[in-house]
C-alpha cells in the first residue's frame, strides 16, 4: 500500500459527497457486472468490501437476505447509510472494516463476497493476504471488479493514479485466488486496465462427500 490506511480514508472522506457523480463509464460497467455475477438469492448473506457509498451493496439488497458493507472511510459509509435509509433497505448494514480485517458480525455466515474498485490500493502481497482472509470466510463465490492489468499498461496513459494505487496483473490475481482455494470461472475485460473476476470456492473432499 503506497499510502497509509488513514491517508486513504481521509482522501475518500473528502470526496464522499461527490463520489457517485464523478465516476467513469468503466466504473459503472464494473458495478453492473459485479452485481450480475454475484447472482445472489433470498437466502444469501453478502459481504461487500470497500463498499464506498454502497453501489454494490444496495443493488444486491433487494435480492439478498442480508448485506454487510465494510469500508475504511466514515464519510463514504455515511453516504451509504443515507442511501440505504432513503431506499428503505433494512437488510443492509454498513460499518468500518478492511480487506484483511473485515469485521464480519459473528452471526453472519457469508455466502458471497463482492468488491469493486478498492483492492487495487493494496500491494500484491497485501492482495494475497486479503484473498486468503476472504477464502477463510468460506463464501461460495467472490466477485472482484477492479483496476487490473490485462497487458502491459501504457505508463503515459494510466487509468489509475500511480501515486496512490497499486494494481495487479490479472495473472497475479488469478494465482492468488487459485492458491486460496478458488476456481476462476469468469473474466470480464472492461478496459485494458479494468476488469471483473469471478471465483467459485472449490469444495473440499469432505464437503463433496457430505455437503
Amino acid at each position: 500500500m503506497k499510502k497509509s490506511i488513514e491517508d486513504h480514508a481521509a482522501r475518500f472522506d473528502d470526496v464522499a459527497g461527490e463520489y457517485d457523480d464523478d465516476q467513469s463509464a468503466e466504473y459503472r460497467a464494473c458495478v453492473s457486472l459485479v452485481v450480475d455475477h454475484a447472482a445472489v438469492d433470498s437466502d444469501d448473506t453478502v459481504l461487500d468490501l470497500g463498499t464506498g457509498t454502497g453501489a454494490i451493496a444496495l443493488a444486491l439488497a433487494p435480492d439478498a437476505r442480508r448485506v454487510v458493507g465494510r469500508d475504511i472511510s466514515e464519510g463514504m459509509l455515511e453516504q451509504a447509510r443515507e442511501k440505504a435509509a432513503a431506499g428503505g433497505h433494512d437488510n443492509v448494514e454498513f460499518g468500518t472494516g478492511r480487506f484483511r480485517d473485515p469485521q464480519v458480525p459473528e452471526d453472519a455466515d457469508v455466502d458471497v463476497v463482492t468488491s469493486n474498485f478498492a483492492m487495487h490500493h493494496l500491494s500484491d502481497a497485501e492482495k494475497r493476504e486479503a484473498i486468503d482472509v476472504i477464502a477463510g470466510l468460506e463464501p461460495r463465490r467472490f466477485v472482484l471488479g477492479d483496476v487490473m492489468f490485462f497487458g502491459e499498461p501504457d505508463p503515459a496513459d494510466p487509468f489509475y493514479s500511480p501515486e496512490v494505487d497499486d494494481p495487479a496483473t490479472v495473472g497475479t490475481l488469478a494465482d492468488a485466488l487459485t492458491d486460496a482455494g478458488f476456481a476462476l470461472t469468469a473474466v470480464e475485460r472492461v478496459h485494458g486496465q479494468v476488469g471483473v473476476l469471478v471465483a467459485e470456492r472449490v469444495a473440499t473432499q469432505a464437503e463433496a462427500v457430505d455437503p
